[in-house]
């Protein structure tokens, strides 16, 4: 079976990773190749080299300041050449007479509803990892809200990491039999790296470290302008307010709609570490040893309560309200105010923490691309679709 796995972010790599791996252990019944569409190139070098993991094809449609629209385009003009079934010579290193059989595409990024777009439109079936999540508003977050909708209507597979997100595929009208409860790859990928040597650079990071670390990441689109100021100014409240007590580690995305303001409000508060972005093995050993986390990254929702770790989560919405229902996770939205009094609850409060840190995870438990090879690996013998329209 030919299975093309695409993937342009680095969510999409740290929770395709476990799945590349599951099905290279099966040579007999897989064919995989890879292409990244590099739609944010400097934060995947890192995990390409952790997870030795190497493309087949790089689409290269990182543009300064791209809209999502301009890499739609991209992805869907850059991808669909290599999924036509007649090809007249090699492309790009590409081997001119293999055809996937299957494309997976994971989450709800730019670059996975193009290229289950680009899929649909060549007759390739799609499997969708991460399926199901919704939060039933396409403003919170936006895109990924529609992207993952848009990919819910023309996939193949939905592989739910939980039964909720099933329940939502179920209730749009995907066939229960399209459908299957795995749990979540990023889990696989959390544990396989929480059992790696911790790098240098996390002694570095909490050399002379206070009583307690927080680790911090706000970047979501939904998160520009007021609500991201918002989130800086609850942060610089709560480090003049514990001072040399409390460390917040904040990894800032180099999108300067979110550098800008951050480095502005935050960037003369002592207590306040402005990093770049983290590699992914030394942010899981950071969160390994921080106190809680405050974020409106999606990932980190399912992460940290494998690890015990509080959440606040920096959004209106989540399409992860399994955490809300464990008490594990705890919507705060971009409001200084209630950051402010949830955090330092968290702080002041040991009997609030203990009741939040408990190490129940209701996203899976590290066999979720197990699970997925299997499902795929049944599917070889069944037709496939022919291409839609011309």
């Amino acid at each position: 079976m030919n299975v093309l796995v695409v993937f342009g972010t680095r969510p999409e790599l740290i929770k395709l990773a476990p799945v590349l791996r599951a099905m290279r252990g099966d040579p007999s019944a897989f064919d995989v190749r890879v292409c990244a569409t590099a739609q944010h190139r400097d934060l995947l070098a890192p995990l390409l080299k952790l997870f030795e993991i190497r493309p087949d094809v790089d689409l290269d449609v990182m543009r300064p300041d791209q809209s999502p629209a301009d890499v739609v385009a991209r992805v869907v003009t850059g991808l669909s050449p290599l999924l036509q079934r007649a090809r007249s010579g090699a492309r790009n290193g590409w081997v001119p007479d293999w055809v996937p059989d299957w494309v997976i595409v994971q989450g709800d990024t730019t670059t996975t509803m193009a290229a289950a777009l680009a899929a649909r439109y060549a007759g390739v079936r799609i499997a969708h990892v991460e399926a199901g999540l919704r939060t039933g508003r396409l403003d919170q977050p936006f895109p990924e809200e529609a992207n993952r909708r848009i990919v819910g209507a023309i996939a193949d597979l939905h592989f739910a990491p939980t039964p909720g997100a099933r329940d939502h595929l179920l209730a749009e009208g995907v066939p229960d039999s399209w459908i299957t409860v795995t749990g979540n790859t990023g889990i696989d990928a959390l544990l396989w790296a929480a059992s790696q040597r911790a790098p240098a650079e996390v002694d570095r990071l909490i050399a002379g470290a206070p009583r307690d670390l927080v680790l911090v990441t706000a970047h979501r689109r939904e998160s520009f302008g007021a609500p991201l100021e918002q989130i800086c100014l609850a942060l610089r409240d709560l480090a003049e307010r514990f001072g040399p007590a409390v460390r917040f580690i904040y990894p800032v995305h180099p999108n300067p709609n979110v550098d800008g303001p951050v480095r502005r409000r935050l960037g003369d508060v002592p207590n306040v570490m402005l990093l770049p972005p983290l590699d992914y093995l030394t942010l899981v050993h950071v969160l390994k040893r921080s106190r809680f986390v405050l974020t409106d990254s999606g990932g980190l929702q399912e992460e940290a309560p494998s690890l015990g770790k509080p959440v606040l989560v920096l959004r209106e919405t989540t399409e992860r309200p399994e955490g809300v229902a464990a008490g594990t996770a705890r919507v705060v939205g971009p409001d200084r105010g209630r950051i402010v009094a949830e955090a330092a609850r968290l702080i002041e409060d040991a009997g609030a923490y203990a009741q939040m840190a408990k190490a129940v995870n209701p996203y899976g438990d590290g066999r979720a691309a197990e699970r997925i090879a299997a499902v795929l690996a049944a599917t070889a013998r069944e037709p496939v679709r022919t291409p839609c329209g011309t």
